[in-house]
C-alpha cells in the first residue's frame, strides 16, 4: 500500500496533480512551492500550490495507510503541522488540504475521511479534498462558515 509514499519523486507528482486540478477548477494560474507570510510576527513559509494573487492555498499530501492497514501515526503529526500553518495565514485565503485518496480496506474509510473524523476539531476554515489516482477531487471537509461570516 504505502511503499511509495515515502518517495519525493511520488509527492511532487501529486503535487503536480493537484496544480493542475486548481487551476482547471479555479480558472486561474497557481504556482507551486510559492511563499506565504504567516504567524504574527509574520514569518515565511513556502505552500505547495498558491494561486497567483494569493487567495487560494493549497497544501499537498500524499500520504496512505501502513501496509498493515494502520493509522501512520508519523504521518497524521505532519499533517497536523500542516494545518498549523494553513491557520496561521495571517489574511482571509481559501484554505486547502489535498490528500490522496487512500481507502483502508477492512472499513471502506479513507486516510482523509479518517483525518478528518479524529482531529476536524483542528481545521477551522481548511478544506480537505481527497485526490485519486484518476485526478477525481472528492470534497470530504467543506469550509466551515460560523454567523459572523454571514452577516
Amino acid at each position: 500500500m504505502n511503499s511509495n509514499s515515502d518517495n519525493p519523486k511520488v509527492g511532487k507528482d501529486f503535487q503536480r496533480k493537484v496544480l493542475s486540478i486548481a487551476q482547471k477548477t479555479f480558472n486561474m494560474p497557481f504556482d507551486e512551492e510559492k511563499v506565504v507570510p504567516v504567524g504574527n510576527p509574520p514569518k515565511e513559509h513556502r505552500f505547495d500550490v498558491v494561486s497567483a494573487d494569493g487567495d487560494i492555498i493549497i497544501e499537498c499530501k500524499c500520504y496512505t495507510w501502513t501496509n498493515g492497514g494502520n493509522v501512520p501515526s508519523a504521518k497524521m503529526s505532519t499533517l497536523n503541522e500542516a494545518v498549523l500553518y494553513l491557520r496561521s495565514v495571517n489574511y482571509n485565503a481559501r484554505k486547502i488540504l489535498a490528500m490522496k485518496k487512500d481507502v483502508r480496506l477492512r472499513t471502506g474509510e479513507s486516510l482523509a475521511e479518517y483525518y478528518c473524523r479524529i482531529y476536524g476539531h483542528l481545521l477551522e476554515d481548511i478544506e480537505v479534498w481527497e485526490v485519486a489516482e484518476e485526478g477525481i477531487v472528492n470534497i470530504v471537509r467543506k469550509k466551515q462558515i460560523n454567523d459572523s461570516e454571514m452577516s
